[in-house]
This record gives C-alpha cells, structure tokens and sequence, in this order.
C-alpha cells in the first residue's frame, strides 16, 4: 500500500495559525439517536474540507453509530484529508483492517485497553505507517497513553458510562500533557466559545461530530471553529 497522509503531522501544522478541526462524519450515536442518518459522506467532506478542516473522523461502527468501512472511502476519496477511522479497536487485526480500507490514523481508548494492549496496539498501528490518536479521561490514562509511547492524545470530555460532558477535565488536562504531544479534545465542543477555551487550555485540535453534521452549514461552521 502506499503511504498514509500525515494525520498527526498536519494537525501540528495546521495549529500554526489558528486552531485544528477534526471534522466527524456521524450519523448516529448512542446517547442522542439519529443525527444525520441520511448524509452524503462526499458531500459533506467537502464541505469541512472547504470550511478549513485539517483531517477527517469518519465512524464505521454500523450497529451504535450507523456508520461504515463505505463512509470512510467515499469521504477519504472525496476530501483528500487524512482520516481518522473512529471505532472500537480492541484488536491487532481492527489496526491492520483500518490500514487495509484506507484510513491514516487509528483510535485507541485508553479506558477500553489493558496497559500492555495498548503497548502492543500502538506499536503495531505506528509499525504499518497510521498514526495513533490515544483517547484519555484523567491523569491515570494520560500516564498510560505516554508510557505506551503516544504523541497524539485526546481527552474525551464525555464520560463513557454517563454520556455528561465536562469541559473542566479537558481543560485541566490540557496543560498536564508534555509539549511533545499533540493535543486534542475530543466530544462536547458546542462552538466557537468553547473552541476559544480549548485552544487556550492549550489544544492544537478539537474533534467535533454532532454540532457539524446537525448544522445548516457546515462549511461555515468547521470555519468558525477554526478562526475562534
């Protein structure tokens, strides 16, 4: 296969001159149902691609998130940005099937993973050429996440057994993680207000799904997340 497209790389050099948006294609999720069941993964790409997004999230968990191997292609074929294949990666082999369909990043729940699992996972996603965006909570799984090697480290601001979202943790943690790291923040970005924060709390990235795919326009609103 030839090389992947830098995930980790053009959020660090996108944040240069303003904030990075992972841009999600979601059709669903757990908590609040449907949300865009019907999208247009081309269609909308393009949109966060014109709106300024630096990467992509795209779900393909099909049974809690309506999502599909399919909505990654199109939308990575589509936009021609880095993508990141949002799912449940609890094996070697969902490392190398995201390689195989095309994706340029893995995600790997600190919470999900026993710490050698991690270990193990990381070096295999960074051994096949994807970057490795490692999801934590608090400063436990922050430990974790760079023990096991993590550069690229999210904080989830949503619990994962409640669904609340607290904008506190994340901007706690912000200034916990070592400057190597690149930082995102990941679920319950409202907007622009919220992006401001974040960014200041010391974020090189938000990942933002339901605000983008419920809005009228997202081209603009992925540009006022990036200009906040």
């Amino acid at each position: 296969m030839g090389p992947t497209r830098g995930f980790r790389s053009r959020l660090k050099d996108d944040a240069s001159d303003g904030l990075s948006v992972i841009a999600e294609i979601k059709r669903r999720s757990p908590s609040k149902g449907d949300l865009a069941i019907d999208l247009d993964p081309a269609s909308l790409a393009d949109q966060y691609r014109d709106g300024g997004a630096s990467c992509l999230s795209v779900l393909t968990d099909e049974e809690f998130f309506g999502g599909s191997i399919r909505d990654l292609q199109i939308a990575s074929a589509a936009s021609g940005l880095p993508v990141l294949r949002k799912d449940f990666t609890v094996d070697v082999l969902d490392v190398l099937d995201a390689r195989l369909m095309g994706a340029d990043c893995v995600l790997l729940i600190a919470a999900a993973l026993t710490p050698s699992e991690l270990v193990e996972l990381h070096r295999v996603a960074r051994s096949v050429g994807l970057d490795a965006l490692v999801e934590i909570h608090d400063e436990h799984e922050l430990e974790r996440a760079i023990e096991a090697g993590a550069d690229l480290v999210g904080v989830n601001q949503r619990d994962l057994v409640t669904f609340r979202v607290d904008h506190e943790r994340a901007l706690r943690m912000g200034s916990a993680m070592p400057e190597s790291v690149v930082r995102v923040a990941e679920s319950g970005v409202r907007g622009p207000d919220d992006a401001r924060d974040l960014h200041a709390a010391g974020y090189h990235a938000v990942l933002v799904g339901e605000s983008l795919v419920t809005s009228a326009e997202p081209r603009g609103a992925v540009r006022a997340l990036r200009e906040a």
